[in-house]
């Protein structure tokens, strides 16, 4: 005879239930970036992986194969690319202490700049390079890492598309909600990837190009460089595009380049500022809005603990975490009214 009643087996066996479950997200810890990369993809790709095995009725794996395979080539090789060459400038930079310091003086002919001022400027300079060489992951020391990072999100991708609807129907039966409430989150949790790695990612690229044209055809330096600067900064709206196109127009004017100067301040405040409220009408229009707040303090929470990557995985993780209340404030409201509903039915009945 068992020692225990039937529902204190049940509360044992959730104790050890949740116990596991945080003894084993302890030790994912290291490939949560991986994890969520692949729920990233899986939402991005879902919908060529449905029309090719459903449309086209081409073979699942062959489809999930060609799918990771074309994911390599557009988002993984160019970000290895981008990553390359801006570390290898910064370092460049970083070094090149005369470049610094012409900067500084140029500056001074054009603001007038206290000697503790210079010096702070100097060294937030500094400290700006070290952060940015340490935001992206070291494709050298980091090598081993970043290679069984890809592995796992691949690998963990490919099953999940080629399982695709058994997941899906795991995902409903286990998450804690109502099956209508299921469906909704994943509905807005779509809309809300599509708008933020889809849409800022399109915004991103938008304004990092036109940073490069307008440094192009004005003769800054380095237009190529620069506008892959201003596409990673841009993931912050509003903020991101001027720390690059208003120092370089002021050394510009102290340099006496008035024209080049004053057209890129102009086509900056004008143009590329002007371009991301655009294009974040349109977005919104078409799958859903991020409000610029929840991009800014995502970041901030984001970059820390993924790198470059928290760019994107903040805003995602905050987005989420929004969306969760918005269910658990929904099915909370209507728990109380079906209370509310059967108190006033037995009231009458009585």
């Amino acid at each position: 005879m068992s020692l225990f009643t039937h529902k204190q087996r049940n509360n044992i066996n959730l104790v050890i239930i949740i116990a596991l479950g945080c003894l084993i997200a302890y030790s994912i810890q290291g490939i949560f970036g991986s994890i969520l990369s692949t729920l990233v993809l899986f939402t991005i790709l879902r919908p060529a992986y449905i029309y090719l095995v459903e449309e086209k009725k081409w073979n699942k794996r062959l489809s999930a194969l060609l799918l990771l395979f074309a994911s390599v080539l557009v988002l993984i090789l160019p970000f290895y690319a981008l990553s390359t060459m801006v570390i290898e400038k910064i370092a460049e930079l970083q070094s090149d202490h005369i470049y610094f310091k012409n900067m500084l003086f140029k500056l001074k002919h054009l603001i007038p700049l206290n000697s503790d001022f210079q010096n702070l400027v100097e060294e937030g300079m500094k400290k700006a390079g070290t952060w940015a060489t340490e935001l992206f992951p070291s494709l050298i020391s980091g090598a081993f890492n970043i290679i069984l990072g890809l592995i796992i999100m691949y690998f963990l991708l490919y099953f999940m598309l080629v399982e695709r609807e058994t997941f899906e129907a795991s995902l409903i039966k286990y998450a804690p909600f109502r099956e209508q409430n299921a469906y909704r989150f994943a509905e807005e949790m779509r809309n809300t990837t599509y708008s933020n790695v889809l849409g800022q990612g399109l915004i991103t690229i938008v304004q990092g190009s036109l940073v490069s044209l307008a440094f192009y055809v004005l003769g800054y330096s380095d237009p190529l460089f620069w506008g892959v600067v201003t596409m990673f900064i841009s993931f912050v709206p509003v903020l991101g595009p001027p720390v690059v196109f208003v120092p370089a127009a002021l050394l510009q004017l102290a340099n006496g380049n008035n024209f080049a100067g004053w057209a890129m301040l102009i086509f900056g405040f004008v143009v590329i500022i002007n371009i991301d409220n655009v294009l974040r009408f349109i977005i919104a229009k078409k799958v859903g809005n991020i409000h610029p707040i929840i991009t800014v303090i995502g970041v901030v929470i984001g970059v820390p603990l993924f790198g470059i990557l928290g760019l994107v995985f903040g805003p995602l993780l905050l987005s989420y975490f929004v969306l969760l209340i918005k269910i658990y404030e929904s099915s909370a409201m209507a728990a109380e009214r079906l209370e509310r509903i059967k108190t006033i039915s037995e009231g009458e009945s009585l």
